[in-house]
């Protein structure tokens, strides 16, 4: 192992990846987001830099709002051993950099960090330049890899076993994430077709309560409660014909990601997955030329099969895990 993520008192176990992505049901943390930089390089995840093994030679450090005075260290004390030193900042929404971002001290320690590391990595091509200009010599952008090349992560189904639209967003409260808008025009989409709607309700009684007045009118509107083990919920994604959002973050992309490993398209989202992998159904894209893209994936069998064969092909060139490892090394 010469690769690994270091998250200095994070809350996820500490996890190696010897045979790269795994297998779905074999328990620890599922290998996407930055756990997907450590297996596609059959590297390891840790929490902190004692559990490090010895032969690594690059650390990538994730940066968190109450972590950085750890980070730091781990920054200086990592050089000092002479290895390679990469920082990337764990939650890396819009919002969610506004947010960091968004504290004097915070700033402060942010371009410290920045300017003692060996460089970053960006794991959207919108904060390339956020970590140049606070310091960092070298700064690639790498979108989070997805195991779309190994089999036992294949979660497809055959177009007659599928039916309906998949919900990707889930919180109501975040304004960039447009989730209700997003249920609500799937809804009227849902009506018009007569195709069933699933939407994943994780905010307890108050999101059940608004998906529940809207099952009032549409008894195709089915709600899954939470939470659901990944594999679980790539298993009920898979049953959909597409997946439906509008989220506006700017995130990775785990949503474009997960539809990826379910071989269905994605619509709505502008994460760097999506930009990458779907192109012509991300936003900006106007909402009503989404909604006809959906109708249409919706009733027609073989563009549905055309968008998900140009997809997978795009992704296996540039979001699988072969790829991603060769742009990490």
């Amino acid at each position: 192992m010469t690769f690994a993520v270091l998250n200095p008192g994070g809350r996820d176990a500490n996890q190696s990846f010897p045979a790269g992505a795994g297998k779905p049901d074999e328990g620890g943390h599922p290998p996407v987001n930055y756990h997907a930089y450590a297996a596609c390089r059959r590297g390891g995840f840790y929490r902190e830099i004692r559990a490090l093994p010895e032969e690594v030679r690059t650390v990538l450090i994730l940066l968190r709002k109450r972590n950085l005075r750890k980070a730091l260290a781990a920054v200086q004390h990592l050089k000092s051993r002479g290895i390679n030193t990469l920082v990337s900042c764990k939650e890396s929404g819009a919002h969610q950099i506004a947010d960091f971002l968004g504290d004097v001290t915070r700033l402060e320690l942010f371009r410290e960090i920045c300017t003692a590391a060996d460089g970053a990595i960006s794991s959207t091509p919108d904060l390339v330049e956020v970590y140049r200009v606070a310091g960092c010599r070298e700064v690639r952008f790498v979108p989070t890899p997805y195991p779309v090349d190994s089999k036992e992560w294949d979660f497809s189904q055959p177009p007659e076993k599928r039916r309906g639209i998949f919900i990707g967003t889930r919180e109501f409260s975040v304004p960039s994430r447009n989730h209700l808008t997003a249920v609500l025009l799937a809804d009227e989409l849902s009506r018009e077709i007569g195709c069933a709607l699933a939407v994943v309700n994780t905010e307890g009684r108050s999101g059940g309560m608004i998906l529940k007045s809207l099952r009032k009118k549409n008894p195709l509107l089915f709600i899954i409660e939470a939470p659901l083990a990944y594999p679980d919920y790539l298993r009920v994604m898979a049953l959909h014909r597409i997946v439906w959002q509008l989220d506006s973050s700017s995130v990775p992309g785990q949503v474009a990601g997960d539809a990826l490993l379910c071989r269905m398209p994605c619509l709505g989202g502008n994460g760097a997955v999506d930009r990458i992998a779907f192109p012509g159904l991300s936003g900006p894209a106007e909402r009503s030329v989404l909604a006809g893209a959906a109708r249409s994936l919706l009733t027609d069998d073989g563009l549905w099969l055309r968008t998900v064969e140009a997809s997978m092909a795009t992704a296996m060139r540039e979001l699988s895990f072969e790829a991603g490892a060769s742009r990490l090394s």
